[in-house]
């Protein structure tokens, strides 16, 4: 693809998203995108440089966890223009904070994964061993004996 080209094939749009022409087509179908996808006049489909930013947002949305119904929700609001952007902002706000606990959640799993490798490096002497105390910090719940 040229740099200078306005339009992007499927084949070419799929490379640069990282998404299947399988699941464009779906977000397209779906009413997840903004618009139709413009057709050359063989019929394929010609996405455009907005087009892949906006699906580059979607795939965001849909990796950190919103729900298909949330983002054609948030779709629906962009394509309905202005005058819409305090619920499109409460949306994406309630899924930032859905985000941030997910976050929450898995840097404490890790500190507990993190405590073990230490109990583990310790019992092999195959590495150092935190402070007792700061691993304990970050490992609340986890038992102190190696199983």
């Amino acid at each position: 693809m040229s740099l200078l080209a306005e339009h992007w094939s499927i084949a070419e749009a799929a490379e640069a998203t990282g998404l299947s022409a399988h699941t464009l087509r779906y977000y397209e179908r779906d009413g997840l995108l903004l618009g139709s996808v413009d057709r050359a006049s063989s019929g394929h489909r010609r996405y455009t440089d907005q087009d892949l930013s906006w699906i580059r947002m979607v795939t965001r949305l849909r990796s950190t966890g919103m729900s298909i119904r949330d983002v054609r929700q948030y779709a629906d609001l962009v394509r309905a223009g202005d005058g819409n952007e305090a619920e499109r902002l409460e949306l994406l706000r309630a899924h930032r904070d859905r985000v941030r606990e997910e976050l929450r959640q898995v840097a404490a799993h890790l500190d507990a994964i993190e405590f073990k490798i230490d109990l583990y490096e310790a019992k092999v002497g195959g590495g150092t061993h935190h402070d007792r105390a700061k691993a304990d910090d970050h490992a609340v719940g986890t038992e102190a004996s190696v199983p």
